[in-house]
């Protein structure tokens, strides 16, 4: 059985886009392998959050992943904050992590050029903190977009690193966990690229029939086709896409035929869209809000995953502080 580790961003409510491209997955992952998921608080206070909001945006995630399918008790749920091993790995870490490799990094070049007014030494060793998130449940396999290909090879770097220096294999090198075909990349409304949080293209979990129906007739579409079979075009193929998440599959199928006859009515799609994503999301936001009013039930799954959390993350910090001579008197 593999163990695998990911993290969530406490960055707000959640949209479809998420639960396609990553906590469906996640909810599958759960069944078959030695799942930990943390949310990671410390990561966010490199862009300074407001610490009014912080603690609401960590309880949104855990409920809305909680209402989406993860269950603690298959994997491990916690908050990155609950763990002060962390804190101690990661620095024990960065004894071995040096200034050109992470000045190098993408990531830290991008944020020190868009927030030149903030650039801390959190952002600058964000890679070290991320490969003690892995390292310290001696994860194997990291879910990771695009975005952290370059952190999980630095983690990989450290690992092989610490594992060399202090001439033991104690540190497995993890290997990035490929969803392959199962990933789907849900596009927005707005007729390009994807859905996002920023963007204002989204359909969130928590939203409301009727913000879904705004939201959806408002969709960018095009003129309307004016040969038969003529290809469809990038704006109405994304909400085919989405449609095709959402939908049965043979309604997507019939507004593909509708277009190729140039006899469709974008006004029905779009009706039948809302609807079926109405259909969808109305079990998970009513989940959502049942949980956000247990917060005796969100203390008790906080409490048992740092607890599990805890009975790995300790021994990685016995056996590290071992290895690199730190020795109790």
């Amino acid at each position: 059985m593999q163990t695998v580790l990911s993290g969530i961003r406490p960055t707000g409510n959640l949209h479809l886009g998420n639960y396609f491209g990553a906590i469906k997955n996640f909810v599958k992952m759960q069944n078959d392998n030695n799942c930990y998921f943390f949310i990671a608080d410390y990561h966010s206070l490199t862009t300074h959050p407001n610490p009014k909001h912080l603690h609401g945006n960590v309880k949104h995630v855990l409920v809305e992943y909680l209402a989406a399918g993860l269950d603690p008790e298959k994997s491990t749920l916690y908050i990155q904050s609950d763990l002060p091993e962390l804190a101690e790995l990661s620095l024990l870490l960065s004894m071995h992590a040096y200034l050109g490799e992470l000045e190098r990094t993408a990531s830290f070049k991008e944020k020190a050029r868009k927030q030149p007014e903030n650039v801390n030494a959190g952002l600058l060793t964000y890679p070290v903190l991320m490969a003690a998130d892995i390292l310290i449940h001696r994860a194997t396999k990291v879910p990771v977009g695009k975005d952290q290909e370059q952190h999980l090879e630095m983690t990989r770097k450290f690992a092989t690193r610490f594992n060399r220096i202090y001439g033991e294999e104690y540190f497995p090198i993890p290997e990035p966990f490929n969803f392959g075909e199962e990933l789907v990349k849900i596009p927005g409304l707005d007729g390009s690229g994807k859905m996002g949080k920023s963007e204002g293209n989204g359909i969130f979990l928590i939203d409301e029939p009727s913000v879904i129906r705004k939201k959806v007739m408002s969709a960018v579409t095009d003129s309307g086709p004016t040969e038969l079979d003529s290809p469809v075009s990038e704006p109405v193929n994304n909400l085919l896409i989405l449609m095709a998440a959402v939908s049965s599959p043979d309604t997507p199928a019939y507004f593909r035929e509708q277009y190729s006859k140039c006899t469709i009515r974008y006004g029905d799609m779009k009706k039948q869209l809302a609807e079926d994503i109405i259909a969808f999301t109305t079990p998970i936001r009513e989940q959502i809000k049942e949980l956000s009013a247990n917060n005796d039930y969100l203390r008790k799954v906080v409490a048992v995953g740092k607890e599990k959390a805890y009975a790995n993350a300790s021994k990685t910090i016995r056996d590290v502080r071992r290895l690199m001579g730190i020795k109790a008197f």
